[in-house]
């Protein structure tokens, strides 16, 4: 079954840096776009970055643009995301997802979540 498992989180101050990984297992990992979305408490889960499953295409939301990278290797079935210059406003559960609305950068019915990782940023 698909597996997709979250490390990298933690607690970091305004204007650090973090590196998200997904390991996934149990799909073919290279075919599917993929997607980080983040979800705060009483607000609904946010698309933040999608990438495609063929070209390598790009998606982020205006607020991460320029400070946030999405990466994949599909030989290690990883997917990544590079968050600099964090501020107290990415503070939430970062999910990773597999099979996504690539245009819209949103979930679908068959969308594979991961469990979630917390990215806290404060002084």
């Amino acid at each position: 079954q698909v597996q997709l498992v979250e490390s990298g989180g933690g607690l970091v101050q305004p204007g650090g840096s973090l590196r998200l990984s997904c390991s996934a297992s149990g799909f073919a990992f290279d075919y599917y776009p993929m997607g980080w979305f983040r979800q705060v408490p009483g607000k609904e889960r946010e698309g933040v970055s999608c990438i495609s499953g063929n070209d390598g295409s790009t998606y982020y939301t205006d607020s991460v643009k320029g400070r946030f990278t999405i990466s994949r290797d599909n030989a290690k079935k990883t997917l990544y995301l590079q968050m600099d210059n964090l501020q107290p406003e990415d503070t939430a559960i970062y999910y990773c997802a597999a099979d996504v609305n690539f245009y819209y950068c949103a979930g679908l019915p068959q969308t594979s979540w991961g469990q979630g990782a917390q990215v806290t940023v404060s002084p």
